[in-house]
């Protein structure tokens, strides 16, 4: 089997936010700067929890957090406000894109190596945020979270993007940044890559995970000794 044909069948899935955007950190802003006047305790432990989830998921964790001190309906508020201050901030190709990001791409393309994304956010939203950035054309499939019923942890969305990409999950990479993330892609029996971004790796992520690397320029490098294909 030349190299070509032994490519055609490997494949990465990529998470989005916090491995192709710095978008957490954006997130956290905007939450930090619609919360302002609520006095909120806690807001980035809260935060941290939503990572990795879905837009239904992140609702009932802020709720449940707030509601019982700000009423019931609070998680409603606080993410209209801030979902409108980070599209005013961030629209239109202004979201930062983490380093390495289209080195790696274009790296994997060169090499015959398919990509997608699986990312708990909605499909529609992921496809305007690459397109504004220049990097939709990577990517052969694109998953969102409301293609599933259970977002990460739950192996749904990984195993739909193996499936969607013919492509077997035990020799398919997963790129994540969350442990949401890695929690879902062992779960479907893949090999996910860690690259933490705003919460470390700790003793659960280093076990789940196949390796960690500290950024995508990292990861690529150890794609080209899994994968045998030249740096």
């Amino acid at each position: 089997m030349n190299s070509i044909e032994k490519t055609k069948k490997q494949c990465v899935i990529f998470d989005m936010d916090g491995v192709i955007f710095d978008s957490e950190r954006a997130c956290l802003f905007t939450w930090t700067e619609a919360a302002s006047k609520y006095g909120l305790k806690d807001l980035e432990k809260v935060f941290n929890k939503c990572i990795g989830t879905n837009k239904n998921q992140t609702h009932q964790i802020v709720e449940d957090a707030y509601s019982k001190e700000f009423g019931a309906g609070f998680a409603d508020k606080l993410l209209e406000q801030s979902s409108i201050i980070f599209h005013e901030r961030y629209d239109g190709g202004r979201l930062p894109i983490k380093k390495g990001v289209v080195e790696i791409l274009e790296h994997l393309r060169e090499n015959r190596i398919r990509c997608a994304i699986a990312s708990s956010t909605r499909k529609a939203a992921v496809e305007e945020e690459l397109g504004a950035a220049g990097l939709l054309e990577y990517f052969e499939q694109i998953i969102g979270g409301d293609s599933v019923k259970i977002s990460k942890p739950d192996p749904e969305i990984y195993l739909l993007a193996c499936k969607a990409m013919k492509s077997e999950p035990k020799d398919t990479f997963a790129i994540e940044d969350s442990y949401n993330g890695i929690r879902s892609a062992n779960a479907a029996g893949m090999r996910p890559i860690m690259v933490p971004d705003m919460i470390p790796a700790d003793e659960e992520m280093r076990r789940l995970s196949e390796v960690i690397c500290e950024d995508l320029f990292a990861v690529s490098e150890y794609l080209n000794k899994a994968l045998s294909i030249e740096g």
